[in-house]
């Protein structure tokens, strides 16, 4: 029986590259959290010593247009090769990937490639003919979130808060949502399958917090392409939303975490639609639960400003009350300053309602 068990869990193990990184970022990510991949590189250079390349010439995987339907595979195929014939030029053979859908498109040629090779010939060909350009397999492909779970200790160390409440001394209660396309198209790709994922709760316990398992963890947020893209479609979307909030409210979490930029977003801007839907919040009050990406609370307890460098601000769900039971000092006045410290507008109010009606 032991030994059966000890070959079960290593199918559930993933080899991460210790250091030079290739970066793929996300198309959606720098537009619904800007700071998240910046944080990221900063993190992994500053605090880690790591070196992590961020080729300015790097495009979209186009995975949004390829399960839209809209952008055959082939083409998907060959945008994926320029991307590796890019981390080839540069020198770099492990991949950094911010995106969970690029993640889970990039595993998905890898895999087609492995087992038809004359779709990897016809896609270096389709490269050759619209670029001049030749491209190499990547030795490792991770995920950004594989990465800060693998440094989660180093983190830890240098930490300048930790996720336990100040006044009472308790871990901070956290639900994590792990995106689909992380651990549901290939699990052999994640840390620890589709059904144990330890990427986002390794991470809460390192850093102080508990992990709190609900019924619908490993339910789709409700961003689907299908659902959110086509108007119609848009009450399965926040359907599906709704039934995972509904299943952590009797937990009264602290927080949500996400691997997904798409998962965040939806996680965070469904409450508020929900609220006004409804009329109550599943977080209590008038606010709702904060939702935060993996490289968001990672720079949270590193001491990162969570206005400057986190650009928390941007979230629809206020994040101050989690800052205040975590104890980070911050400027309440320069949430809505900009980079340049310009006033750049701010909201009729954040949370889910407004709380001077």
């Amino acid at each position: 029986m032991e030994a059966k068990t000890k070959i079960r869990w290593s199918e559930h193990n993933k080899e991460i590259a210790d250091d030079h990184f290739f970066y793929l970022r996300s198309c959606i990510r720098q537009n619904f959290n800007p700071a998240a991949e910046k944080i990221f590189l900063s993190i992994l250079q500053k605090n880690l010593g790591k070196d992590i390349y961020d080729d300015p010439r790097h495009t979209t995987c186009t995975g949004i247009g390829y399960h839209a339907d809209i952008v055959p595979f082939e083409t998907l195929q060959t945008v994926i090769a320029r991307q590796f014939s890019l981390m080839a030029e540069k020198g770099y053979k492990n991949c950094a990937v911010s995106c969970i859908t690029s993640f889970g498109c990039y595993n998905e040629v890898l895999s087609t490639w492995k087992q038809f090779p004359d779709e990897m010939a016809k896609a270096g060909e389709n490269l050759r003919k619209a670029t001049g350009r030749e491209f190499e397999m990547p030795e490792n492909l991770s995920h950004s979130c594989d990465i800060i779970y693998k440094f989660r200790k180093e983190i830890a160390r240098q930490a300048r808060y930790r996720l336990v409440h100040r006044e009472t001394g308790e871990p901070l209660k956290i639900v994590d949502h792990i995106g689909c396309h992380y651990a549901k198209i290939f699990p052999e790709k994640s840390v620890g399958g589709s059904e144990y994922s330890r990427v986002l709760t390794g991470m809460i316990e390192a850093w102080g917090g508990e992990s709190v398992d609900y019924p619908e963890r490993r339910h789709c947020c409700g961003f689907g392409f299908r659902h959110y893209l086509i108007k119609n479609n848009r009450s399965y979307s926040i359907s599906n939303s709704r039934k995972k909030f509904v299943s952590m409210e009797p937990y009264r979490p602290d927080a949500i975490l996400t691997n997904c930029p798409g998962c965040n977003m939806f996680m965070d801007r469904w409450q508020y639609t929900l609220a006004q839907i409804e009329g109550k919040t599943y977080g209590g009050g008038t606010n709702g639960i904060p939702v935060l990406s993996h490289e968001e609370l990672a720079g949270l307890v590193l001491g990162y400003d969570p206005w400057k460098d986190l650009g928390l601000q941007m979230h629809q769900v206020d994040v101050e009350p989690l800052l205040q039971k975590i104890g980070i000092v911050y400027d309440p006045g320069q949430k809505f300053a900009g980079v340049n410290g310009k006033y750049i507008n701010e909201p009729l109010f954040t949370g889910c309602f407004n709380p001077h009606n």
